[in-house]
């Protein structure tokens, strides 16, 4: 029996093994702590000491720290750096697994962080409740499944008795929901392997690219009056509809968005990026004109688009440019103009396609005969900050990436083992063994 079948026959023998260790990371809570309803000690501290405890018990060198915000602050203005950021609790962990030394490095990433549990569900969201093929809870598909996939794949090597070439390293950052803190304190500390998987959700798609993500609110000033009286001209002091004058900005934003549709495609997306609206807010009474209207906005953007920083400041300078030419246009919004204020700017990554590490990858499902499918991920993944460190990267997960941030957030078992046989063959391929080191 070679390497890669000892291996497989691991990871069938221990299916069990791999589906509860996914469960201890779901019962061990790791809310990210902006979410309003973080439960007590839920913090990523707890997580990361299950998974330095895991990684400790197959030999390998444990890093932890806290990612340090003044001493990253001359990334002030870059995606993911945050000068409010609260690093207590919060340690990155990167454990690794020493190779012969001849050999090319691999790490394994992923976020420890979630966000709030939510509510409707039916099962536990800290249960890990393993019901019809799927297993329930806060972190199944994003990302912690991703996680425990990676995990086990390197136990699945080194219980199997085999000796790397290369390094092998699993690295789980803190802060990845907000604000991105963690992967830029893993670049920043140092570390320059020669390629990295990143355990999104990609229904077992490669996924070598990654949309930037900004999101802002734009806040749209009125004049409240009694909605059912004649109104005088409001430079006379008469009342403004707010949700009138927000209803111009949202036919504006679908007029960006059929313009988008043309400029802003990809050929590994299947929809271009769009201004999606996720929230409005409006008026006070129901027989008041309102005197204020909030529209809370989600734009993607592509690698290509860019900023100096890294960021989505080109696409934001865009949106503001299409906000002023609307107030120019309407008089009470010439003299009233809205107010925009930018909340978050998630950066992008892309990796080459054709990039040999992609070609291993593909390689690696094609021996499971599972289709390597090329598709980007049309979310925000921490990807960005590596890629810019010259890092050849993908994303590759189980799970449907629909499924995060939802009720009843869910991780198949089926996936949970493809992924993590996916991921072996990748590290036996990329990193080598000792013995296939040295016959090159």
């Amino acid at each position: 029996m070679d390497n890669k079948q000892k291996v497989m026959q691991w990871i069938d023998d221990h299916q069990e093994e791999i589906t509860c260790f996914l469960q201890e990371l779901i019962r061990t809570p790791s809310v990210n702590p902006y979410f309003e309803d973080n439960p007590g000690e839920a913090r990523e501290g707890r997580v990361q000491q299950v998974m330095k405890a895991h990684m400790e018990k197959l030999g390998a060198d444990i890093d932890m720290w806290e990612p340090d915000t003044k001493g990253l602050a001359k990334y002030e203005g870059y995606p993911g750096y945050s000068s409010d950021f609260d690093e207590t609790d919060r340690p990155n962990m990167v454990a690794t697994v020493k190779g012969s030394g001849n050999g090319k490095n691999l790490v394994l990433m992923g976020h420890i962080d979630t966000v709030a549990k939510g509510t409707e569900w039916t099962h536990d969201p800290f249960s890990g409740e393993l019901e019809n093929g799927n297993i329930y809870g806060r972190g199944a598909v994003d990302m912690k499944g991703g996680i425990a996939a990676m995990t086990m794949a390197v136990d699945a090597i080194v219980r199997s008795g085999i000796t790397l070439a290369g390094d092998v390293s699993v690295a789980t950052v803190v802060a990845e929901e907000t604000p991105g803190i963690g992967t830029l304190a893993y670049v920043e500390r140092g570390y320059r392997p020669d390629a990295c998987i990143m355990t999104e959700a990609t229904e077992l798609k490669v996924a070598p690219l990654c949309r930037g993500v900004i999101w802002g609110k734009l806040t749209v000033e009125g004049r409240s009056g009694h909605i059912e009286l004649p109104r005088q001209n409001w430079r006379d002091g008469g009342a403004v509809d707010a949700i009138k004058k927000a209803r111009i900005f949202l036919d504006h934003f679908d007029h960006l968005n059929e313009e988008w549709t043309i400029t802003k495609t990809h050929p590994l997306l299947k929809v271009p990026c769009q201004i999606y609206v996720g929230k409005v807010v409006m008026g006070e009474f129901i027989s008041t004109y309102a005197n204020k209207a909030e529209i809370y906005f989600d734009a993607t953007y592509l690698p290509r688009e860019r900023d100096e920083f890294g960021g989505g400041h080109l696409v934001m300078k865009e949106i503001e440019d299409l906000i002023h030419g609307v107030c120019e246009s309407d008089p009470w919004l010439k003299e009233h103009p809205p107010v925009l204020e930018w909340q978050i700017n998630a950066d992008c990554g892309e990796t080459d396609a054709q990039h040999p590490f992609i070609k291993t990858m593909q390689n690696s499902l094609e021996e499971l005969k599972i289709p390597p499918v090329l598709e980007g991920c049309y979310f925000h993944t921490d990807m960005g900050w590596v890629e810019k460190a010259g890092i050849p990267i993908v994303n590759f997960g189980p799970g449907d990436p629909r499924d995060a941030h939802s009720s009843d957030e869910k991780c198949p078992v089926e996936d949970l083992i493809q992924a993590t046989k996916t991921i072996a063959l990748t590290i036996l391929d990329w990193c080598r063994t000792t013995s296939d080191a040295s016959l090159h």
